[in-house]
C-alpha cells in the first residue's frame, strides 16, 4: 500500500537534501577510508532507509515499487556506496523474505531489518557459480529437523556487517535450478564464518567478501518456501533487483549530467565557456537523452509491477538500458572535464569506476539481453 502523495513528496525532499547536505560532502572521505562513518549509518536508520520496502506492519515505510524507485534515483546522485549500506535490506537480502517467508519468519527478522538492527546479505554467487546461477554446489543436507549446509558464496555484498543471510543451496541431486532451495541463515550459527572483503575496483565503502559454510547446522524452519523453489524465489527477488539499479543508475547520470552542464559553463577554451562548443554540446545533448529514456523505462516499468503486471522482460530491459546507459554518460564526463576528469579532486573518476559494476551485478548485462531475448520469443512480439 502506498504512502500519501503529501507524505512521500516530503520524504523525496527529505532524502534530497540529506545527499546534498550530508552524503555528498563526505565522498571522498569515504573514497579514501574505504568505509562508511558510523554516525552516518545511524542518520539512514532514522529515515528509514533500511525498510523503504519493508510493510508497515513490520516497521517499514511500505513503499511501492515506483516509489522505491523514486527514492533510488536520488540516492544515485552520491557515491552508490551509501546506496548500498542499506540496499541489500530493501532489496536482494530481504525480499525472499518479504515473497516466500512464513508468518513466524515474517515477524521474527523484518521489524530488524526494517531498522537497520539486522543487516542481511543475498548468498547466491559462488566461486565457480556466477551468471550461471542454477549450477550452485552449495548442499543442504536434511536430518531431521536439520538441514547442514557446507559450501563457499563468493562476492558478497555487506557479508562483513550482515547477521542474516538469504543461501541459495542444493538440496537434491536434481540437475539445475530445480534442485536449489533458499535458507534464511543467521550468521552465529556454528559453522558461518566471513573472509576479508575484497580490494575493488570502485565502489570503496561498501564491501564484498567470501562466506563460508562449514556443516552449519540450519533449522528446517529457516527453509524459505518449499524445497526446490529456492531458484525461483532468486528470480522473483532480482527481478525487484534489476529495476531498483535502473533507477540508481539514472540517478547517478543525472548527477553526472548536472556536474557537467556546471562545468562545461565555467571552463573556458579559445575564449569560450567550453558549453559554447558544439562537440561538448553534442555529448551532452546525448547524456541527457539517454538518461530520459531510462528514467521513462525504470519508472514505467516499475509502475507496471505494482499494477501487478508480469515484468520479467522489462525488468531486464529497464536494468540493461539504464546500467549501460550510465556507463556511457559517465564516460563523457571524463571527455567532457579532460584532464580533470582524470584527476581524484573533482570525483569523476570515482564515479566513472562506481558506475562499471552496475552492469555487472544482479545479472550482467549479457544475462539481462538473454532474458529479453527468451521473454520476447515467448510472447511472440
Amino acid at each position: 500500500m502506498s504512502i500519501d502523495a503529501e507524505t512521500f513528496a516530503a520524504l523525496i525532499e527529505t532524502i534530497r537534501r540529506f545527499v546534498s547536505d550530508r552524503l555528498r560532502p563526505l565522498e571522498a572521505d569515504v573514497e579514501a577510508a574505504d568505509t562508511i562513518p558510523d554516525a552516518l549509518l545511524e542518520e539512514m536508520k532514522a529515515l528509514g532507509l533500511f525498510g523503504l520496502s519493508i510493510a508497515e506492519e513490520y516497521g517499514g515505510l511500505g513503499l511501492t515499487m515506483l516509489e522505491e524507485a523514486r527514492v533510488a534515483i536520488e540516492m544515485g546522485r552520491t557515491t552508490p556506496a551509501f546506496r548500498s549500506s542499506f540496499g541489500t535490506n530493501v532489496g536482494i537480502g530481504s525480499q525472499g523474505l518479504v515473497m516466500a517467508g512464513s508468518p513466524e519468519q515474517k515477524a521474527q527478522w523484518l521489524p530488524r531489518i526494517a531498522s537497520g538492527e539486522v543487516i542481511t546479505s543475498f548468498a547466491l554467487t559462488e566461486p565457480d557459480v556466477g551468471s550461471d546461477s542454477g549450477a550452485v554446489k552449495a548442499r543442504a543436507v536434511r536430518n531431521g529437523d536439520v538441514y547442514h549446509l557446507s559450501g563457499t558464496k563468493r562476492y558478497i555484498t555487506n557479508a562483513d556487517k550482515a547477521s542474516l543471510f538469504t543461501v541459495m543451496a542444493r538440496t537434491s541431486d536434481e540437475p539445475g535450478a530445480r534442485g536449489v532451495s533458499a535458507f534464511l541463515v543467521p550468521r552465529d550459527l556454528p559453522g558461518v564464518s566471513v573472509g576479508e572483503p575484497e580490494k575493488k575496483m570502485g565502489q570503496r565503502g561498501a564491501k564484498v567478501a567470501d562466506v563460508i559454510f562449514d556443516d552449519v547446522p540450519v533449522p528446517a524452519a529457516n527453509r524459505l518456501g518449499a524445497e526446490g523453489e529456492g531458484f525461483k524465489i532468486a528470480m522473483r527477488v532480482l527481478d525487484r533487483g534489476r529495476l531498483h539499479i535502473g533507477a540508481v543508475s539514472v540517478g547517478v547520470a543525472e548527477r553526472l549530467i548536472a556536474d557537467c552542464v556546471a562545468y562545461a559553463n565555467e571552463r573556458k577554451q579559445f575564449g569560450k565557456a567550453i558549453a559554447e562548443h558544439q562537440l561538448i554540446q553534442a555529448m551532452l545533448a546525448d547524456s541527457k537523452t539517454e538518461a530520459l529514456a531510462a528514467r521513462a523505462l525504470v519508472l514505467e516499468t516499475a509502475a507496471a509491477k505494482d499494477a501487478g503486471k508480469d515484468v520479467v522482460l522489462e525488468s531486464a530491459a529497464a536494468k540493461l538500458f539504464a546500467t549501460e546507459m550510465v556507463g556511457r554518460v559517465a564516460d563523457r564526463a571524463v571527455q567532457i572535464f579532460g584532464g580533470a576528469g582524470y584527476i581524484a579532486d573533482y570525483g569523476i573518476e570515482r564515479l566513472y569506476r562506481d558506475v562499471r559494476l552496475f552492469r555487472i551485478y544482479e545479472g550482467t548485462s549479457q544475462i539481462q539481453q538473454l532474458i529479453i531475448a527468451r521473454e520476447t520469443l515467448k510472447r511472440g512480439s
